[in-house]
């Protein structure tokens, strides 16, 4: 999702010996295996060389209308529990931009709107369990729940940005997740929850982290969805 009110470029390097103190750096590489089914999905690969039909992207893009609006909402309660003044305001920011500008980008490229769409089975879900970890969870380990959406969609914009697509249309949506501002976004993020982690116990970190798996594992399945044009059974 692109949050692009923020300016400065991302920077996921840690300097070494400091990668094992960061919660986010032992969340990432626990994450690999995911991350790596995601990036080599077909439905991300035909974005890339342009082979992706049009009908399975156009169901991505409603299905992804429906998301944004539920993941603002969880973006705005999350803010509610932010430690601090900065963050809130960070946070309610970016529901802000996930509405406005992510959902600009939405309307821009479907040929039809996302009206009368129905939301998928697996959006339900993942939608679900966002809201229920912002809703229940301390603010530690809601964060760690969304945390994935913004890092994954980051890392894939930029694998994707390498590739590049012969689509035009497609290479926009690659363009919006490989950003810089993007980054920056994703950045603020991660220095939420690397400086709530140092305040966090290790029952919370290991909470914490589940959630985040879980929420990598909603992603992939997102991306699957779109690929198989989900239905709800019977």
């Amino acid at each position: 999702m692109s949050l692009r009110g923020l300016a400065a470029a991302v920077c996921l390097t840690l300097p070494a010996g400091a990668a094992e103190a960061k919660f986010s750096a032992g969340a990432w590489e626990a994450a690999g295996p995911l991350y790596g089914k995601i990036i080599q999905h077909p439905f991300l690969r035909g974005l890339a060389d342009g082979t992706l039909a049009r009908a399975k992207f156009d169901y991505y893009l409603k299905q992804d209308a429906l998301y944004l609006w539920e993941f603002a909402r969880a973006l705005s309660l999350l803010a509610a529990k932010a430690p601090r003044q900065e963050w809130m305001v960070t946070l309610n920011q970016h529901a802000i931009d996930a509405v406005r500008t992510e959902m600009a980008l939405h309307r821009d490229l479907l040929k039809e709107g996302a009206e009368g769409a129905n939301m998928a089975p697996a959006n339900r879900a993942y939608t679900s369990h966002l809201l229920a970890s912002v809703h229940q969870r301390p603010f530690f380990e809601g964060l760690a729940a969304l945390l994935p959406c913004y890092w994954v969609y980051w890392e894939v914009g930029k694998e994707l940005k390498k590739r590049g697509s012969k689509d035009p249309g497609y290479q926009r949506w690659i363009d919006q997740y490989a950003d810089p501002s993007f980054g920056a976004a994703v950045n603020a993020v991660l220095t939420m929850i690397d400086a709530e982690a140092e305040r966090a116990g290790p029952e919370e970190r290991t909470r914490a982290r589940e959630l985040f798996l879980l929420s990598v594992r909603y992603e992939f399945m997102f991306w699957d969805m779109a690929w198989r044009e989900q239905e709800w059974l019977p």
